[in-house]
């Protein structure tokens, strides 16, 4: 994923905010270090001159990181020459300034086309969290930049994919077709500068643009993976990776099966770790026994941080969940229908629970009835005792959810996805995205309610079919995912049960992956104060260009 540098001489490689992260999401030092990279600097910060060394710039093509390259060669230049790498295209208004000051110290100018963040295997962001205010704000004076620059990071994606996508949007929702146009214009706009005079025809993939407003149920629900639970304390994020195996293996599970895991591994290896550590007491250290030590302090520090899961669980969420799962799904475990969600909601708002935790409560009832009255509303506002907080339940207006909203025997629900009963019965609700990604593969989407922006070739089938006119060819796994993938944008934020969806589907699918992003990763309290911060003034200026997040 990172560009290859040149590395026959030792360098400086310097960075700004967006392009650390992406590095490190990328690499190890070590790494880095192979590729002739010694030192590793912050474009922003007072930087001493090393007049004899040649620079890497690697950074986003940003009025504010070409006024700091440009300021390390003006007047005296810091480095011998400097190689310059954007994560995206680079306006000539920019370029000719560079050109102007800096000339005969630039060696390499290059566009890299990686101004996404990637996550994970199947997830990424445009790393950009203050987007969900730039575009939900009533206030907000730069939502259409917000929008374009999200664009331009889902098009360097699809460029690093080598895909050149079908684009089809959720109909009825304010900024899903915006999003659709401006990403299949950017497209096309990129392909006929990457291949000029070639036409590149589309591949056998499809974006799906949704917001966040498609499903406000997922991303308040308690949620009890192993994933979700551990990054709500956003504090360990930097030290559960994809170089971990056993965190790739469980960050998906659910609590309960953790709990049991680990009392099998400790019961299992107790002896064999013990016979390690003593061998190595007497016999010395060696490479295989060091990799077995190393093999225990992990899962130790996997044990320690699923039984803070469960303590947490156990504490209080635990007398949450029942209730919160019967709103969402509306019926019971035993599929007795919720006939009277204010039976159910109300031993949650008559417990000692966190105000956040009854605010959530009270937005799944609001959800499940897809509006309530006025009066009904002031009741339970005043019940939490959020008076003069209202704006936790009522901006959900600006996502275009109902909140406020005549009860009516008529309303009608979205159908959901029939699933048999294999999952534990306080996790049963299902995301909406889920049924959306399914349907997708499926090639079951219904075109009115899912519009096509542009449409990829007729044959695409996430079961791996293809037309009879087209030639028929064995393949691998990877040949027939890199000709049926289906790349899902929320814009808004994405919540942890939403992005282990794509990796479900994939699994089950096998001849489609399945990537999910968005502008940034959720969790439920950090959604709520989102929510409740969209009736502040006017925004100041907003810097999203300046750290292409």
């Amino acid at each position: 994923m990172i560009p290859s540098f040149p590395s026959h001489f030792l360098q400086i490689l310097i960075l700004d905010p967006f392009t650390t992260k992406l590095v490190s999401s990328c690499c190890k030092m070590s790494d880095l270090m192979a590729e002739g990279i010694t030192i590793v600097e912050d474009l922003y910060k007072s930087r001493e001159p090393v007049p004899e060394m040649k620079a890497i710039y690697f950074m986003s093509p940003t009025s504010k990181c070409v006024d700091a390259f440009i300021a390390d060669f003006k007047l005296k230049p810091k480095y011998k020459a400097a190689y310059v790498y954007f994560t995206d295209y680079c306006p000539d208004d920019l370029f000719n300034n560079m050109k102007l000051y800096c000339a005969k110290y630039i060696r390499v100018v290059k566009e890299i086309n990686l101004s996404f963040l990637p996550y994970e295997a199947q997830v990424f962001t445009c790393d950009n969290p203050g987007a969900f205010r730039s575009i939900y704000s009533p206030h907000s004076q730069d939502k259409r930049r917000t929008l374009e620059t999200m664009a331009d990071q889902i098009v360097t994606l699809c460029a690093t994919l080598g895909e050149y996508p079908g684009v089809r949007y959720k109909n009825n929702m304010e900024n899903t077709k915006a999003l659709a146009e401006l990403v299949d214009n950017k497209l096309s706009a990129h392909y006929e500068l990457d291949e000029p005079g070639k036409k590149k025809e589309k591949t056998q993939a499809q974006v799906l643009i949704v917001e966040r407003g498609f499903d406000p149920v997922s991303p308040i629900l308690h949620e009890l993976t192993y994933q979700a639970m551990e990054m709500a304390d956003t504090s360990i994020e930097a030290l559960l990776n994809e170089d971990d195996m056993l965190w790739v293996k469980l960050r998906h599970r659910h609590i309960g099966f953790l709990s049991m895991f680990f009392c099998s591994v400790y019961w299992k290896r107790k002896g064999e770790w013990k016979g390690n550590i003593m061998s190595m007491k007497y016999s010395g250290y060696n490479n295989i026994l060091i990799k077995s030590l190393l093999s225990v302090l992990q899962k130790t520090v996997h044990l320690h941080l699923a039984e803070d899961c469960m303590n947490q669980y156990q504490k209080s969420v635990e007398k949450l969940c029942k209730a919160e799962q019967d709103l969402a799904v509306g019926s019971d475990v035993e599929g007795v229908k919720v006939k009277d969600p204010m039976r159910t909601l109300l031993p949650v708002l008559l417990h000692n629970h966190s105000t956040h935790d009854k605010i959530r409560a009270v937005l799944l009832y609001i959800f499940s009835l897809s509006g309530t009255t006025e009066e009904n509303l002031n009741k339970l506002i005043q019940n939490v005792k959020i008076e003069h907080e209202r704006e936790f339940i009522l901006n959900w207006k600006e996502l275009g959810v109902n909140i406020i909203s005549a009860p009516s025997l008529f309303s009608r629900k979205p159908s959901r996805r029939e699933r048999p009963e294999e999952t534990y019965n306080l996790s049963r609700w299902t995301p909406v995205i889920k049924d959306v990604m399914e349907d997708a593969v499926e090639n079951k989407l219904d075109t009115k309610e899912w519009p096509h922006q542009s449409e990829c070739p007729a044959a695409w089938n996430g079961s791996g079919a293809v037309s009879a006119r087209q030639k028929q060819k064995t393949s691998t796994l990877d040949d027939r995912r890199g000709g049926a993938r289906l790349i899902v944008f929320v814009i808004g934020g994405m919540c942890y049960s939403e992005t282990r969806c794509a990796y479900q589907v994939s699994q089950a699918v096998k001849s489609c992956q399945v990537i999910i992003g968005s502008s940034h990763i959720l969790t439920p309290t950090a959604l709520l104060e989102d929510i409740k911060a969209l009736s502040k003034g006017p925004m100041e200026t907003f810097t999203i260009c300046e750290n292409h997040a």
